[in-house]
């Protein structure tokens, strides 16, 4: 579920080329000089990484590779970030391109009217505001904009935040997802009925941040490190703070209060 999906638009203006007088003509052999550049740090590439298959369907649990203990990755627009850098939401009808690349389908336990579409302004780890999309239910799309408003203002960090796409479902594994999301049309995990997800009645926020467990899984199968909530990293939901607060006052329940599994990124409305 955790496979990204993002295209990225842009242009530059470059200056126009100086024209520079022409070197003077020498009949000295020109010293050969050697120039060095520091080699720039390796980014992560999230998806790029496939993982050996293990029982149930899951990729191998490895350690976390260096580059992700502290994650931190830069956010890749898909939607306009906010030009006043002010929290922004909307709320409508899903367009019939997004009910295409979603996870909808007639055989879901909602119909498409439904649910409804969002985007929210939300702040990346790279320090800047950036605009995401998301799914839910249309019972509680007001309540998650206003909980999403109070995480803009207080500055949790959100790497990305994006409709999941059917393609997530069944490519291979690579336990490396970050992705913040609510539907997604799949049962639970390890079981045959609905998730709280399918109803669009649930957020998973910072997924490798805030990781699920139970017994020897980890989903993220690479976010082991976090699995240490003594050390506290940006993106990480804790007892009491902003995250858990916000979704509180809703009346949502979170999947880090449940004695097993443990479901760190977890928010319901449905206590499920």
């Amino acid at each position: 579920m955790f496979v990204i999906l993002l295209f990225v638009a842009g242009c530059s203006v470059q200056p126009a080329a100086q024209q520079l007088p022409e070197p003077p003509t020498t009949s000295q052999t020109p010293v050969a000089t050697t120039q060095t550049t520091a080699a720039a740090k390796p980014v992560w590439e999230v998806g790029k990484h496939p993982l050996p298959k293990a029982p149930g369907g899951f990729g191998q649990i490895l350690p976390t590779p260096p580059e992700l203990v502290n994650r931190s990755l830069p956010t890749k627009d898909v939607l306009a970030p906010p030009a006043d850098g002010k929290y922004k939401s909307t709320i409508a009808p899903i367009p019939a391109d997004v009910l295409a690349r979603s996870t909808w389908q007639a055989a879901c336990p909602v119909t498409k009217d439904e649910l409804r579409y969002l985007t929210m302004s939300f702040w990346g780890f790279d320090d800047r505001p950036h605009t995401g999309e998301m799914i839910v239910n249309t019972k509680v799309a007001q309540q998650v904009t206003g909980v999403f408003g109070k995480l803009y203002a207080a500055k949790f960090p959100i790497e990305e935040m994006l409709v999941t796409a059917p393609p997530e479902l069944t490519a291979p594994p690579t336990g490396d997802g970050n992705s913040t999301t609510a539907f997604v049309c799949r049962p639970a995990r390890g079981q045959t009925n609905w998730s709280a997800h399918a109803y669009g009645l649930a957020v998973d926020i910072n997924p490798f941040c805030n990781p699920y467990s139970k017994g020897e899984l980890v989903l993220p199968e690479l976010a082991s490190a976090y699995l240490d909530r003594g050390r506290v990293r940006p993106g990480m939901i804790r007892a009491g703070d902003t995250v858990e607060r916000a979704f509180a006052a809703i009346g949502w329940t979170w999947g880090g209060t449940w004695r097993t599994p443990k479901d760190l990124m977890h928010f319901s409305a449905t206590g499920s």
